[in-house]
């Protein structure tokens, strides 16, 4: 018995380095990526007079004023947005606006490594998808935007996950005779549209795309309201 003994000892100390050794019980996790500065936000409110924006003009100041409020303006800011070909002036792609990345929020999390990933621009990338939901799309201060499903500190206000873009999923502009773009930002009327996404992304209920969910009900800042947003889009530092 002894004996039986003694070989089973010695063949479990034999075999159980190669147990520790060519299959380890736990997993390796790979390391998060390291932290960036502030170079991409949900704007902390919009310039307030429906989607007249000012045309890309000011709706890039206006992200670059709100990026120098929290002293994050030294860069080149851009807010997402396409708008349409015209008789005078041909179509411009959000995507060729906002440089190459990689981007961070207001809490260090990077949102995207590059243009690819974050529009999907391959089925593998498209597969992996952007990190861009309800807890990572935030403003410039780091705080939340209210979503259609309300998660913890967002209970009681209203939903705001309409974001302007005028842009379609591979980052390009329409190319369709429809208003897409609220006359390129510079109309607030009861009518008109301008095509928006959904930050928060974890619906079942509408669309899941942070770029083409819907068009708005009009230009004007109540129909903003009124389809679930209050004018506010992305900015990018493109730089």
């Amino acid at each position: 018995m002894k004996t039986i003994a003694l070989t089973a000892a010695l063949l479990l100390a034999t075999i159980a380095p190669t147990f520790a050794q060519d299959a380890p019980m736990v997993p390796q996790i790979p390391p998060r990526p390291a932290a960036g500065p502030l170079s991409f936000f949900v704007t902390s409110v919009g310039i307030g007079d429906g989607a007249d924006l000012g045309g890309l003009a000011g709706a890039d100041a206006h992200c670059q004023n709100l990026a120098a409020a929290v002293d994050a303006g030294e860069g080149t800011w851009r807010a997402y947005l396409s708008t349409q070909a015209t008789t005078d002036s041909p179509a411009i792609n959000a995507r060729d606006r906002i440089g190459q990345g990689p981007w961070y929020n207001a809490n260090g999390v990077r949102i995207a490594a590059n243009l690819g990933q974050l529009h999907g621009d391959t089925l593998a990338l498209a597969r992996k998808g952007n990190f861009i939901n309800i807890r990572t799309a935030v403003t410039e201060t780091g705080e939340m935007v209210p979503g259609e499903i309300k998660v913890v500190g967002q209970e009681g206000r209203r939903n705001q996950h309409d974001v302007l873009t005028g842009t379609q999923p591979d980052g390009n502009a329409f190319t369709d005779t429809f208003d897409r773009t609220c006359s390129n930002w510079t109309s607030n009327r009861e009518d008109g549209s301008a095509n928006v996404g959904h930050h928060d992304r974890i619906t079942s209920f509408t669309s899941q795309s942070w770029i083409d969910a819907h068009p708005s009900r009009g230009c004007s800042q109540d129909n903003l309201i009124a389809t679930g947003g209050a004018g506010q889009f992305y900015c990018f530092a493109a730089d």
